[in-house]
């Protein structure tokens, strides 16, 4: 089992390029120039220009701040909302699990993506909304997945030791619960970061995400999509950007979920 340093460092570049790459290349991601519109990779644009003559690198700059704030945050509130509620349906049992599955098979009896159109087709999106939004529709599988551990743990004997002692449910959830849960709750947050920053380009690519001036990978690829044939890099770059944040955050996941069963069997 091998530490996947490429795709850390791949993770760690893109996050430097996007937050501190401005203070580098200090070329506006808003100016207009009609000079300079459409103009291919050079040494003047190093990714080139779009329609309205901006320069393309500083844009995927940009961009880069708003999806990866996005995906980070959506989840976050995801996977914390997503633990919550297996926890509680994992301690608690009964009417409380019940109730909780019952509130998870109605999320997932709509497609994911159809109720993140129906949600935000009724509001102006903004980073906070989008965040909100795509976090909402996020947590039921990291939900089902904390369940099903939690049962696993409530089940074992030095819990219901505890139980018995009088020990308060809080004391035992957030001391003995919490640290069993943690490989989990960071495998499913990585999976979510790269869902939710798919998911915001989905929306922007459709025209009703991230809404000008403000900008994202997937606004960027979606003003590229009517010039492609001319215009290959207006494309090329804000998807060679969501490929490799997938990408990477895919091999950290998997190595994070190879580590914890391989801790799981030695235990």
């Amino acid at each position: 089992m091998k530490v996947p340093y490429i795709s850390i460092m791949i993770l760690l570049l893109i996050v430097l390029f996007s937050f501190f790459g401005d203070y580098f290349y200090t070329l506006s991601a808003f100016e207009l120039d009609k000079t300079s519109i459409l103009l291919p990779p050079s040494s003047e644009h190093f990714m080139g220009t779009d329609r309205l003559g901006r320069d393309v690198l500083a844009r995927m700059m940009e961009g880069g701040k708003v999806s990866l704030l996005i995906g980070v945050g959506s989840a976050m509130i995801a996977s914390f909302l997503g633990l919550i509620i297996g926890v509680s349906a994992g301690f608690f049992k009964g009417n409380v699990d019940k109730g909780i599955i019952i509130m998870i098979d109605l999320f997932l009896t709509f497609p994911t993506f159809f109720l993140l159109l129906a949600l935000i087709s009724y509001m102006n999106a903004s980073i906070m909304i989008l965040i909100i939004v795509i976090s909402i529709t996020g947590w039921m599988g990291m939900a089902r997945l904390i369940r099903s551990e939690s049962f696993a743990i409530s089940s074992k004997p030095f819990i219901k030791i505890l139980k018995l002692s009088g020990v308060s449910r809080l004391k035992i959830i957030l001391k003995y619960f919490t640290p069993l849960l943690a490989p989990i709750f960071f495998i499913s947050f990585t999976f979510g970061v790269g869902g939710a920053i798919l998911a915001e380009s989905g929306l922007s690519f459709l025209g009703i995400g991230i809404m000008p001036p403000q900008i994202s990978w997937g606004s960027v690829l979606s003003e590229g999509k009517d010039v492609v044939d001319i215009a290959w890099w207006l494309s090329f770059f804000p998807g060679l950007m969501i490929f490799l944040v997938i990408y990477a955050l895919s091999n950290i996941s998997d190595f994070l979920q190879s580590y914890t069963n391989q801790k799981e069997k030695v235990l």
